[in-house]
This record gives structure tokens, C-alpha cells and sequence, in this order.
């Protein structure tokens, strides 16, 4: 499942953005894929459910597992370069209108006020 959530040209741009992750030489529970991670996380990004509520049947892990990549990647700053290349991937596509973009006050500062 983890595959239709993540396709491989998506996975293909992603994946170089990732750290790698470091070995754990005393050993303990293997660590999950990013690509399941990363599935997880879209799931329940697009679907809106809690995280707890993620179903083991995708194959993604626990919502738990997801949440703290996601929060590892954020604290990173990884999320915000997967944001920039996807952003940047489907408007060299052509499948972002963007004279439907909408930028606030609450988050672009007017330096020099308005009309």
C-alpha cells in the first residue's frame, strides 16, 4: 500500500532529501522504512484521522512511528525541502494553479503597508 501513497516518481524525488539513518550497533528493533513513513504520514495528513487511528493494514507502522518522523524530519528541516521539490515537481508539471494561491497577512508581513 505503502506504494500507491508513495509512487516511485514521488519516491525518486524524496529520497536523496533524507538523512541516513544511523546504525544502532546494540541493536533493538529494526527501524521502519521512510517510504512507509512517509505513507503514514500522507494518509493521515490527507484522510484527517487521528494518528493513533492509522490502520496497521497499510503497512505503514504505528501512527506513533509516523508522527515522530514526521516531527524528526520537521525539527530537521526536511519537511520543508520535500515541500519545496514537490512544490516545484507539480508546477514544472503543470498541475499547480497557481491564480488559486492565497498568501495572508498572518504569515507575509507587509513591509511597507498597502494601498
Amino acid at each position: 500500500m505503502a506504494c500507491v501513497l508513495v509512487p516511485d516518481a514521488l519516491w525518486n524525488l524524496i529520497e536523496p532529501l533524507l538523512p541516513i539513518p544511523s546504525s544502532k550497533p546494540q541493536g533493538g528493533r529494526p527501524r521502519l522504512a521512510d517510504r512507509a513513513c512517509l505513507a503514514g504520514v500522507i494518509f493521515v495528513l490527507r484522510s484527517g484521522i487521528p494518528w493513533r487511528m492509522l490502520p496497521k493494514a497499510l503497512g505503514c507502522g504505528s501512527g506513533m512511528t509516523c508522527w515522530r518522523r514526521l516531527r524528526d524530519w520537521q525539527q530537521d528541516g526536511i519537511w520543508d525541502l520535500i515541500h519545496f521539490a514537490l512544490l516545484d515537481w507539480l508546477s514544472r508539471d503543470g498541475q499547480i494553479d497557481w491564480s488559486r494561491a492565497v498568501i495572508d497577512s498572518c504569515s507575509v508581513r507587509a513591509v511597507f503597508g498597502g494601498c
